[in-house]
């Protein structure tokens, strides 16, 4: 019997349920591993490829990646090796060869298409990355495409359990695997969209008057902060100008949508004064003296307080948002939310692969270190005469160390358990077989080709009004490939 329809059997002993140390619950079919997608990685994808390797007898869900579909077909057989290659090379390197993958395709139709329309579509990519797992010797076991609400499978050709029109996904907290994480404490923080565009850049007169503000700062601030007489009282302005900034955030808590909240804050700032703060925390010293705003009362207004700095850089100015998304993506991780500090750091490194601390706390991230370190490290480098934003902060980690299990039959006639860690991405530790690998950020393994920012003078990076280059040619996997969208990555391997 094809193992997609066969129903769960009353009496099996493997546990549904969380019970001891480790909880655990069984996910059969597709339908589950469908709904069980959002919980893995903490949002809902947009617009994604993603790939999730399978770790011993039991089918231990570890190591993922995930990128934007590029809009050319001709770069989805590049795409597809590179993508393999990075999640099952990265797996053996950490001596926890994958057994399987689970492969999703997540897009929904245009105005002129239907589900079933992007299923067909997308089928090429689907099978290209079959053949690029199997010929490195690990099977795709499942591949599914979610399209507007509904999935259908690539794998299994029964049409009793897999209906050519697609079945309906789970409503939202009705299945398994929402009891599960609700126990365990792990959060879908809506969809990928929703998420990145609290980062996106104003746009229309909003833009342009934010523009002009910029403007008028740099022709005031960059002579002082280049002429090497003034660089420390610029520094001292912007760091009073940011805590003010910090009391007003944290005596005037937003309610409401995050896109109210978001609009409540914006309100805070005036373009002038959001102008001068943007262009002073380019200065490193100043970046790494608020980089300590990670606790208590600090952290949540410093949060609200950088995500409105880097919607204040528009048009030619937003690489100016690498310093606040930066810091966005830190304060993110280090008060428990590694999905939102994955979406801040990808950010920052898309709009400037170079920038080294994003580089550094991605990595960190991804290598599960703990953020309290460092947090020491950050109080350790301030200036001995700069004062903390509040008097005796406290640190509280939000995160959860609880691992929820998950089992899956297989569509080629598995029948085994396969224990998935659903919480592994938001948890500050991360184990080898549960490590995770996104596929769109910097390689920081290499040797740079140009010379370390640590290397460099400390002092004020200075950006002037840069003009827009096209990107042509090659797809690079620091870069992303051309039409798809750069996505957050769990690991400092890119793909090869």
């Amino acid at each position: 019997m094809n193992p997609h329809i066969e129903p769960a059997d009353p009496a099996d002993p493997r546990p549904t349920t969380p019970a001891g140390p480790e909880a655990q619950v069984t996910l059969r079919g597709p339908a589950e591993l469908a709904d069980a997608l959002p919980y893995l990685l903490g949002f809902y994808p947009d617009d994604s490829i993603v790939l999730v390797a399978l770790h011993g007898e039991r089918g231990r869900f570890g190591g993922r990646v995930r990128l934007g579909i590029p809009a050319d077909t001709g770069q989805w057989p590049y795409i597809a090796d590179q993508l393999a290659d990075s999640l099952i090379t990265s797996a053996r390197e950490r001596g926890t060869p994958p057994g399987g993958i689970i492969a999703f395709l997540c897009q929904d139709p245009t105005a002129t298409e239907t589900g079933r329309d992007v299923r067909d579509r997308l089928h090429p990519l689907a099978q290209r990355l079959r053949t690029a797992c199997g010929s490195r010797d690990v099977p795709v076991l499942e591949a599914l495409c979610l399209s507007h609400g509904r999935f259908w499978s690539y794998v299994c050709p029964d049409e009793r359990c897999c209906p050519a029109d697609g079945t309906p996904l789970a409503l939202p907290g009705t299945s398994v695997m929402a009891a599960a994480a609700a126990y365990s404490g792990v959060q879908v923080r809506g969809s990928l969209k929703d998420m990145e565009a609290r980062l996106a850049p104003h746009t229309g007169r909003r833009a342009d008057d934010q523009v002009k503000a910029l403007d008028a700062a740099a022709a005031a601030l960059v002579p002082r902060m280049l002429s090497g007489r003034a660089p420390e009282a610029v520094r001292d302005e912007t760091l009073t100008l940011l805590t003010r900034a910090l009391h007003t955030f944290r005596g005037d808590p937003p309610t409401g949508s995050h896109r109210a909240k978001d609009a409540c804050d914006d309100a805070l700032l005036s373009n002038g004064e959001a102008a001068e703060m943007i262009l002073g925390l380019q200065d490193r010293l100043t970046r790494d003296h608020v980089a300590a705003w990670t606790e208590g009362p600090d952290a949540a207004p410093a949060l609200r307080l950088w995500r409105a700095l880097a919607r204040r850089c528009p048009d030619a100015y937003e690489t100016h948002a690498v310093p606040p998304l930066t810091l966005a993506g830190w304060v993110s991780w280090a008060t428990g939310d590694t999905a939102a500090a994955r979406v801040a750091l990808c950010r920052a490194l898309t709009l400037d692969p170079d920038y080294l601390l994003a580089q550094l706390l991605h990595r960190a991230l991804n290598e599960g270190l703990d953020p309290a370190k460092l947090r020491h490290c950050l109080r350790a480098t301030r200036r001995p005469d700069a004062q903390p934003a509040t008097d005796n902060p406290t640190y509280t980690d939000t995160g959860t160390d609880t691992e929820t299990d998950t089992g899956t039959d297989t569509a080629i006639g598995t029948n085994a358990d396969t224990p998935i860690g659903i919480a592994a991405e938001t948890t500050t530790q991360t184990t080898p077989d549960t490590a995770d690998t996104d596929a769109a950020v910097p390689r920081t393994g290499r040797a740079p080709t140009r010379r370390s920012r640590a290397d460099r003078r400390a002092g004020h990076r200075i950006r002037t009004r840069p003009a827009v280059r096209p990107r042509a040619g090659r797809p690079h996997p620091r870069t992303g490939p051309a039409g798809g969208r750069r996505d957050e990555r769990s690991d400092d391997r890119s793909p090869r």
